[in-house]
């Protein structure tokens, strides 16, 4: 099959299950891993091979900026949903977007999360004794795989924990894809803005030990501070890539422990393995959401084709993980892989600059709920767990769970 035998294969694919692929990956990475497909605004090609993705996602020559003109918006109104809550130097290649990443990577280093590690698992006691309290059946999406990256990220930008709610809210928004009309994005975005730019403006008077004061007053290399404008785009991708997906994938995790209990059996029984556990359930997701949007302006060979300029490709990662060419039992989930070299993070200068911080929720969350809730199971049979494709990640709508 060749990307113009047929019509563009409508996209997203149809989810027949929760928790498995859609057969379209297998079948694109054997007979079509450059697939025709007609999304949002116009037609993309997908990727799904590990190889191609992995390149591409590692080559400056792809671009984020959805902005360009020929290149293809993932809302049939032409939104750029990926680089609307980018400033340029973030979403740019080169040295200006270097220079941000190491600034605001300072804040998720190894020393960091370390001892960032007794906070999280503290919020997650707590969400945990609430979900007790109200007793079984429990949704944990909705009581412990929502809430805890929600508070983690208003601690580290210095919101008030109070105004968590508002924050999760406008950052369902900011990950919308059918959700929430432009109307409502156009809006929301506007009531983040006034929101956070008023935050900084009280940070920049009374500053703590939060992002937001120690942007305000770092300087790169060349004794430059952030400006007011990069501080708000900062504060909006940190929100958006910090709450959604670590949710998301704490969510997933849970699910596919418990979907076949053996699992959750092998890691009280040896709890060493949540750290191998916790890449392999970031692999094995195979609903990650859309995937990653990027445009080219010129000729490029990927793989066995040349993706012709003007051309705009969505990376699926979920389908890349299940690469049976890298990954040996890739339809399986294997608690103790090792190596993992899966992309849920992408690759690269653009890869997620948070990834640690999901790491950590993750391993900490997971540790957590083995100890206190060893009876852990699900309430309902796998078969009726269902996923929410309204945004751009896709979760679970629920997890009902009993112990």
């Amino acid at each position: 099959m060749s990307v113009d035998d047929a019509a563009p294969l409508s996209y997203p694919f149809p989810w027949q299950s929760a928790l498995e692929p859609p057969a379209e990956f297998a079948e694109l990475r054997e007979g079509c891993p450059h697939a025709r497909i007609a999304v949002g605004g116009g037609e993309m090609t997908l990727l799904t091979r590990y190889a191609d993705v992995r390149t591409v996602t590692g080559d400056p020559r792809f671009s984020r900026d959805l902005s360009a003109e020929g290149a293809v918006g993932l809302n049939a109104d032409g939104t750029d949903l990926y680089s609307q809550s980018e400033s340029k130097s973030m979403a740019s290649a080169g040295e200006a977007h270097e220079q941000w990443r190491r600034m605001v990577s300072r804040w998720f280093t190894a020393k960091r999360m370390t001892a960032l590690r007794p906070e999280i698992e503290q919020m997650a006691e707590e969400l945990i004794d609430a979900m007790v309290e109200r007793g079984a059946p429990a949704d944990l999406s909705a009581l412990l795989a929502f809430p805890l990256p929600i508070r983690v990220i208003c601690s580290m930008l210095g919101v008030p924990d109070e105004d968590k709610d508002r924050f999760a809210h406008w950052s369902n928004v900011m990950m919308n894809f059918s959700r929430f009309s432009k109307e409502e994005t156009a809006a929301s975005t506007a009531e983040f803005d006034a929101y956070m730019l008023g935050h900084i403006e009280a940070k920049r008077r009374e500053p703590a030990d939060d992002i937001i004061s120690n942007l305000i007053v770092q300087t790169d290399a060349a004794g430059h501070r952030m400006a007011g404008a990069d501080l708000l785009e900062t504060a909006k991708a940190l929100l958006a890539a910090g709450y959604e997906t670590t949710a998301n994938s704490i969510g997933k995790m849970t699910a596919f422990l418990l979907a076949d209990r053996s699992r959750w059996e092998a890691l009280l029984a040896d709890p060493s393995l949540i750290r191998t556990t916790v890449e392999e359930a970031l692999r094995f997701d195979a609903q990650l959401g859309l995937g990653l949007p990027r445009f080219i302006s010129e000729d490029v060979k990927v793989g066995d084709a040349v993706v012709p300029a003007g051309t705009t490709v969505m990376l699926s990662m979920a389908a890349a993980n299940r690469d049976t060419t890298v990954f040996e039992r890739a339809d399986e989930m294997v608690l103790d892989r090792s190596p993992n070299p899966h992309i849920s993070f992408g690759v690269g200068p653009h890869s997620c600059v948070g990834q640690a911080l999901a790491r950590t929720e993750m391993a900490v969350v997971l540790e957590v709920m083995l100890r206190r809730l060893p009876e852990l199971e699900l309430a309902v049979p796998v078969e009726e767990l269902q996923l929410d494709d309204g945004l751009i990640v896709t979760a679970l709508t629920a997890l009902p769970v009993r112990w």
